[in-house]
């Protein structure tokens, strides 16, 4: 039997697809997603199929979108042999609703470009919202994603125990975790079932440049990583990884590795590899099981001016990142005795509440990590431009101190606030719009056009199944393929 050797999609294709995006307005909320996606589904029913994989903790079905063409489980009008699994997910962080898009243009292009499907020859599944109670939670930004003030009093961010990326089981060495949210269990059985050749959970990040994680080395896709945020003008982000931990494959790439391999990493420095407020492990170390591929794009709302200048900036970075745990750590000591304060007399056990409660004592063990980082001989060196710790603290602060507001207000606008509570709101409304005004002044941020940042994300997700290589060509231990 002869083997049709189809030709492949280019690296210039891809980046001719990923910029010709029109331009998009802000982000669309959990209905305009699935209805985008039921009326392409409708107009295309022999390529795209839906079935309901889960239920969120508020009763809202959760849908797997399916784009299999004949020959790999569908009934199109595709001839291509297709084994390969694709599993794509949003809304994994319910604040980071890049995804929204970027899952809506590849449906879009696949169902409607036949050529594209049979070149790239894989089964798409999409999971469009894998957290939809909590993305609702922050639909009153998506309208205006470029007004600080408007983000910030609008964004929700669950605590760990409360994030379908953080939930999956993990039993290892003391780190134990079972507490699965019903979306992680929807999520786990799809994986289970798929066992997806490549893995892509769509996230996006805040501020400065943009970055990428691999679950292992994809060495032909970096130089189109690197390219896409150039063509478009979007910085790499080229300052210190999220966590010290992680591997760098490549400028602005890193390896994201399994919750087994940070657990280690901290035990070995010296740190409680099991900290407060720890869940389960992430998606991406769960599906390593299956030798999966993963792929996490990280693109920003905001450009950050130098965030990919590595040129010596003058200043001490012991220096820096003193000064920053030194802020962290007074914002977090002042928040938790303001917490404390009104704690006993709250009556809503909201989501905002909750998120505060963990987030807020992080910023002390985060302000204290810094401490010692700085004193450590190593960071006694100038820092590179991009190298900028203070963005933690604006996050921490805006975001967690936001929370915490957000919680307070709901306590105001139910009538049930007693006069602790209105006070407290009214001191950390005056202290929190000063650090949103800080925050303006000291990181000069420029909104991204949505296109941009959705284009890029895009063409990621193309160029990986373009360039990684087939389950047969990796190693299949553990996959145990049915």
């Amino acid at each position: 039997m002869t083997t049709e050797i189809l030709p492949s999609v280019s690296d210039d294709e891809i980046v001719e697809r990923a910029t010709a995006i029109p331009d998009l307005q802000g982000y669309p909320g959990v209905d305009a997603l699935l209805e985008q996606l039921e009326e392409l589904r409708l107009e295309f029913p022999d390529l795209l199929s839906a079935r309901r994989v889960g239920t969120s903790r508020l009763g809202e079905p959760i849908p797997l979108y399916t784009l299999a063409p004949r020959g790999a489980g569908g009934s199109g009008d595709d001839a291509a042999p297709a084994a390969k699994q694709c599993l794509v997910v949003g809304g994994v962080h319910p604040n980071e609703p890049i995804g929204s898009h970027t899952i809506i243009r590849l449906v879009t292009d696949l169902l409607r470009d036949a050529s594209l499907r049979r070149r790239l020859g894989a089964v798409w599944h999409f999971l469009p919202c894998a957290d939809p109670d909590g993305m609702r939670l922050n639909e009153g930004w998506f309208d205006d994603p470029f007004d600080d003030e408007t983000y910030f009093r609008h964004f929700y961010r669950p605590p760990g125990n409360e994030q379908v990326e953080w939930t999956f089981p993990i039993n290892y060495k003391s780190k134990y975790f079972d507490a699965m949210l019903p979306e992680t269990q929807a999520l786990q059985r799809v994986i289970d079932e798929i066992r997806p050749d490549y893995y892509v959970p769509l996230h996006n990040s805040e501020t400065g440049g943009a970055y990428f994680y691999l679950s292992q080395p994809v060495g032909d896709l970096v130089p189109l990583l690197h390219r896409l945020p150039a063509r478009f003008g979007i910085p790499l982000h080229l300052g210190e990884p999220e966590a010290a931990h992680f591997t760098v494959l490549a400028p602005a790439i890193y390896e994201s590795g399994s919750s087994q391999d940070v657990y280690e990493w901290r035990e070995a420095n010296g740190l409680d590899p099991v900290p407060s407020g720890a869940a389960g492990q992430s998606s991406t170390s769960y599906v390593r099981r299956y030798a999966s591929v993963s792929l996490i794009a990280e693109l920003p709302i905001w450009r950050t001016f130098g965030a990919d200048d590595t040129s010596p900036s003058g200043a001490s970075y012991a220096a820096l990142l003193r000064a920053a745990g030194e802020a962290l750590t007074g914002t977090g000591t002042w928040l938790t005795d303001l917490l404390a304060r009104v704690d006993p007399h709250l009556t809503l056990d909201s989501p905002f509440l909750r998120s505060a409660r963990v987030f807020i004592p992080g910023m002390t063990r985060a302000g204290e990590l810094m401490t010692t980082r700085s004193a450590m001989p190593e960071n006694d060196r100038v820092a590179a431009v991009a190298e900028r710790p203070m963005a933690v603290v604006w996050m921490y602060r805006l975001r967690f101190g936001g929370a915490l507001l957000r919680a307070l207000n709901a306590e105001v606008a139910a009538g049930s606030a007693g006069v602790v509570v209105r006070r407290s709101a009214h001191d950390l409304e005056r202290v929190w719009i000063g650090w949103l005004e800080q925050r303006l002044a000291d990181e000069k941020t420029q909104g991204i056009p949505v296109e941009a940042v959705v284009g890029v994300q895009y063409g990621a997700v193309l160029g990986l199944v373009a360039h990684a290589p087939p389950a047969d060509a990796r190693t299949t231990a553990g996959r145990g393929r049915r």
